[in-house]
């Protein structure tokens, strides 16, 4: 592997501020919609960002006569963007978007079983094994802080179970992504997206119905999501995968807390336990002893003569 190079590391610090920021901007957008109309509506600008820019590149949807590849598309669609999506924008209703934030570290922990079972070739060694085992009783630690300045009660421990869930959902979905045919990526992307638009929009038409014209700023943080986070982020993310590889790309997992947590503090005045911190270093370790192989391979990189 060669050295990433200055400007690689700065598009995985971009992305990460991205991802780290996007949950910030949905606590700004319920402040005008729905829980459910947020999750549609960002999908719907998401996927028409991701669909100009596959006719823009020339790309084409992958073929409707594929329905093998499609069932993949469902589902990847559904676990990546429709149930996580819903189920952010539902618990971050009654927990900081810092805590939300910090959930996402969770979600190499849950990879690794997930990939025991499922993924040929990647099995718990004793390493991953201890990794799953740190970065649970983090979780654990996770879920059960209370007293985070929202709401208090049943509720409270209902959010942030669905934040979790959220971070689960977006593991089964990497699973499912990694088993998917071969296909250009921006086509598996773009057709997800539009197949989560198609499933979530009539969701929250009908249980939630017409929204109403929002305010200014929800409404702006509303096209954020769809845009940056979705299509701006997949541009440099691809960017990165091609020039330095999917490995180097993996530190974006140690960013995101970190990030909603500093956007929650500074700019939503978000104050956390202690007990959330605790957690977060034991899930990051974790992740760092599960991907020790990686590590070494981008921080102790020898370039080429």
């Amino acid at each position: 592997m060669e050295n990433p190079g200055l400007i690689n590391w700065g598009r995985i610090i971009l992305v990460g501020l991205i991802w780290g920021g996007a949950f910030m901007a949905v606590k700004i957008a319920l402040d005008g919609f729905q829980p459910l109309t947020l999750a549609a509506g960002r999908i719907l600008i998401g996927a028409c960002a991701l669909y100009m820019l596959l006719k823009l590149r020339g790309g084409r949807l992958p073929p409707l006569h594929d329905r093998t590849l499609w069932r993949f598309i469902l589902a990847i669609g559904i676990l990546s963007s429709a149930l996580p999506f819903a189920l952010l924008s539902w618990g971050q209703q009654y927990v900081p978007s810092a805590f939300a934030g910090m959930t996402m570290a969770a979600l190499p922990i849950f990879v690794l079983p997930l990939a025991h079972f499922f993924v040929p070739g990647d099995r718990m060694s004793w390493r991953k094994s201890f990794a799953f085992g740190i970065g649970f009783i983090g979780t654990t630690i996770l879920v059960g802080t209370g007293g985070l300045g929202e709401v208090d009660g049943t509720i409270e421990l209902v959010a942030r179970t669905v934040c979790i869930m959220a971070a689960f959902c977006y593991a089964v979905g990497s699973i499912v992504t990694r088993l998917c045919p071969e296909v250009d990526q921006l086509a598996l992307s773009t057709a997800a997206l539009l197949v989560s638009t198609i499933v979530m929009v009539p969701i929250a038409l009908i249980v939630e119905g017409v929204p109403p014209v929002p305010p200014l700023i929800p409404l702006s943080a509303l096209i954020y999501l769809g845009l940056v986070p979705t299509a701006v982020a997949f541009i440099i993310k691809v960017a990165v995968i091609r020039s330095a590889g999917p490995s180097f790309m993996t530190l974006t997992n140690y960013q995101v807390p970190v990030w909603s947590v500093l956007f929650g503090y500074f700019f939503m005045q978000e104050a956390l336990p202690p007990q959330l911190f605790l957690a977060l270093i034991l899930i990051l370790s974790g992740i760092a002893l599960s991907q020790w192989s990686t590590l070494k391979r981008i921080f102790f990189v020898k370039t080429k003569p």
